[in-house]
């Protein structure tokens, strides 16, 4: 038996409802997390008014026109030639190319301001990340003068709130662009030539980034995490990356990487403290402390790196990891391992 129908909701309780959801949220512009995004958010605020504004007004002018239509159209379908009606429609011309002028004048200027500002904000850095774009996923670095605590991640960026960061960009094989609507605008990363953005995060939190030019099959698929974090936990979170890989701690442990030291994952990934060294790959040293698989393709959890590892080709069609065929009983074993590696 069915019950009684659910009732809807009635639109004007849900559309204000969808357009306030939509205005924040982990990848909005209209939700800036930082100084450099709220001073963009504050320019598209600018131009949003201005369309609307043009808009409302080319839609009443023609309102006014069809209402006044039956004035100017004669019985046989002719127009009556009026006196004065010529000089009437110049000088409205006139003021409609006047006002356009001034509101791109207004744009002009606003952008101006905000380009202004952003550079005030630049130029000042404590903490510098260099990313680098390839297909399709992101290496992520934190070079320090002594090499022994340079760090290497990816599809991962960390940052300490509050503390101006000088990102570094670069592209390995075409265009990339790296988007971060929270907290900064989008910025092309070129094949040959390196580029540069400067960030400073307002609040703690987790937002997205994604690259924003079309690179390919996966770029759809090509996202990173950015977290930022009080100053004290960045420092230990670097504390952490710093460290070698764990030791396996159990035999299903130990089995999977004498698995992964056999085959050929070592010819592209690394794990530090372990003999595969190799960096055209992601590096896997702390792989279960990231938040995704495969540039965000995948939520990071041990069955969806049972299956990537199974058939990557099958999640991200196009991706350049290759089918290694590891048995059943032994990916078991290999996934214990790479688990175990935060």
């Amino acid at each position: 038996m069915r019950g009684p129908p659910v009732p809807l909701p009635r639109p004007g309780r849900v559309v204000p409802f969808l357009v306030l959801t939509a205005c924040s949220g982990p990848q909005s512009m209209l939700d800036p997390a930082g100084g450099q995004a709220a001073r963009i958010g504050v320019m598209g605020w600018i131009l949003l008014a201005g369309c609307a504004f043009v808009y409302t007004v080319v839609l009443l002018w023609l309102l006014w026109a069809l209402a006044r239509r039956h004035r100017w159209v004669e019985p046989g379908g002719t127009l009556p030639r009026q006196a004065g009606g010529e000089r009437r429609l110049t000088n409205g011309l006139a003021v409609w190319v006047a006002g356009t002028v001034l509101i791109l004048f207004v744009f002009v200027t606003a952008s101006y301001a905000v380009d202004k500002s952003l550079t005030h904000l630049a130029n000042r850095e404590e903490v510098v990340v260099e990313v680098e774009g390839k297909q399709w996923w992101w290496t992520v670095r934190y070079p320090n003068d002594d090499p022994s605590r340079s760090i290497t991640t990816a599809n991962e960026i960390h940052l300490p709130v509050g503390v101006p960061v000088r990102v570094k960009l670069k592209a390995a094989d075409v265009i990339h662009s790296l988007w971060i609507p929270n907290l900064h605008g989008k910025m092309d990363l070129i094949p040959g030539r390196d580029n540069e953005l400067f960030l400073t995060a307002d609040r703690e939190g987790t937002f997205r980034g994604q690259c924003a030019e079309f690179c390919g099959l996966q770029h759809a698929h090509m996202a990173l995490d950015v977290i930022v974090h009080s100053r004290a936990a960045f420092d230990a979170w670097k504390e952490a990356q710093l460290a070698p890989a764990p030791a396996p701690t159990d035999e299903a442990q130990a089995r999977g990487q004498a698995l992964f030291l056999t085959s050929a994952c070592t010819m592209c990934h690394g794990i530090r403290g372990t003999p595969a060294s190799a960096s055209v790959a992601p590096d896997l040293t702390h792989l279960a402390s990231r938040r995704s698989i495969a540039a965000g393709a995948l939520p990071y959890n041990r069955g969806n790196l049972a299956g990537w590892i199974a058939d990557p080709q099958r999640i991200k069609p196009g991706n350049h990891m290759p089918l290694v065929g590891v048995p059943p009983s032994d990916l078991q074993a290999l996934v214990a391992y790479l688990d175990s590696l935060k």
